[in-house]
């Protein structure tokens, strides 16, 4: 059987380690020349395959790629562009195969969360709709955790990291100057609908001290306003301050979000942010206390310094797993991370089909949430620790990470512009 070129595509909001499972798929790659002979990459996902804008990976050198492990956020760019079905975006899918077709791709690999393994699932199909056959495989990704199937996602772990650290390092400074100043410090994370960046804060407490968060809100727990309210001040006048972690997903009983904007996101997702300043507002205009807040956003995805272990030998496993099942035939599957054991943390690969992940999101469970709502059980605690664990640090010069900037050289294009 000849040799045919594939397609790698990154999509969705980008992490500290997408970038190494880019480097798994195409390593990998590298190591199948009977079965895969370039990895094109689509320049910003799936718009860089209707645009025919491809960049060829083979023209990036072993030591750049290689650098993709440590180097942060989507080196090939990303976007949020969700196809529908055929029946509605029948040009687009004719595209995708006039583009298949001038390339010779036969392989699809997409790198993101659940609806971009939408994308890779309604892909899939196009060999029996269209005639044409296409090898899809879901590469996941997302810091939200959500993904059903897999042990956990690339990205969330790091970033899991990431709020661990910083809300302990707060909670030192709050501690410190709460006696004169601040009593209150409102901490915002990402998470629409699920709340495991906000409960990994947790991680940062500890039955040796009494640092870290005191209050997580979580959007799987409706926003009871005066019972937050009683929480905050019988924290403060217990320790003198209160540390709060607040997912952006947060509602009130009514269902809306604390933080809705009103805007849109290209999925159709609400778009969020700013919920701390909404937080430390009610605390500051119900009791007057002296409140700061703080939001992560991109810097808490983008933290590839902090970056755990785990979570980049998992990204890069998945990658190159990806390619793997692929030239072993499979179709329409996701590689998975599963669980074997929690300590010692033991982990292998697993799949579960396209059709199953697609637009699945997997909340925190209850009992991992504790009985008032405001923090986490020792059994959540017992399945995120694993996660966080280990050190990956880039290398660095001048005193900075020394992060790659690849080529992307372009594929000579074939077919005529597409607007989209």
């Amino acid at each position: 059987m000849p040799a045919h070129n594939a397609f790698y595509g990154q999509s969705g909001g980008v992490t500290s380690v997408i970038n190494a499972s880019a480097a798994g798929v195409i390593q990998t790659a590298r190591n199948y020349p009977d079965h895969i002979n370039k990895v094109y990459v689509g320049e910003n996902g799936i718009l860089g395959a209707l645009t025919e804008n491809l960049i060829d990976s083979s023209l990036e050198s072993d030591e750049d790629i290689e650098a993709l492990k440590h180097t942060p956020s989507g080196a090939f760019g990303s976007c949020r562009y969700k196809l529908k079905t055929l029946e509605e975006h029948k040009r687009e899918y004719e595209r995708l195969i006039e583009v298949f077709k001038a390339h010779d791709i036969r392989y699809f690999f997409y790198n993101g969360g659940g609806d971009s393994q939408d994308t890779a699932h309604k892909v899939s199909q196009l060999s029996e709709s269209m005639n044409y056959p296409v090898t899809c495989i879901g590469v996941p990704k997302t810091i939200d955790n959500d993904l059903p199937f897999t042990d956990c996602s690339p990205g969330f772990a790091s970033v899991a990291k990431y709020v661990a650290v910083s809300i302990l390092e707060a909670s030192l400074d709050v501690a410190s100057m709460s006696a004169t100043s601040t009593k209150v410090f409102v901490m915002e994370v990402m998470g629409r609908h699920a709340g495991w960046i906000a409960a990994a804060a947790a991680l940062a407490s500890s039955d040796d001290h009494d640092l870290g968060p005191d209050i997580i809100l979580l959007p799987e727990v409706e926003f009871k306003e005066q019972e937050f309210l009683d929480k905050v001040n019988a924290t403060i006048e217990r320790k003198g301050h209160c540390c709060v972690v607040v997912s952006e997903g947060v509602k009130r009983p009514d269902g809306k979000f604390l933080s809705d904007s009103g805007v849109r996101d290209a999925f159709g997702h609400a778009q969020l942010g700013g919920v701390a300043p909404v937080v430390a507002d009610i605390v500051k205009q119900a009791d007057g206390h002296k409140c700061h807040w703080a939001v992560c956003d991109y810097l808490q995805r983008a933290a590839r310094h902090i970056a755990a272990a785990t979570d980049v030998e998992h990204a890069y496993a998945l990658g190159k797993a990806a390619v793997e099942f692929a030239v072993q035939g499979e179709n329409a599957i996701m590689p998975t991370i599963v669980r074997t054991s929690d300590n010692p943390y033991q982990w292998e690969i697993g799949k579960a089909p396209l059709a199953e992940v697609a637009n699945v999101e997997e909340m925190m469970p209850s009992d991992f949430i504790s009985t008032d709502g405001f923090f986490i059980t020792p059994e959540c605690r017992k399945y995120l620790q694993p996660l966080i664990m280990g050190e990956s640090y880039p290398p660095y010069v001048n005193g900075l990470p020394a992060y790659i900037t690849l080529k992307k050289q372009k594929v000579p294009k074939l077919t005529q512009a597409f607007e989209i």
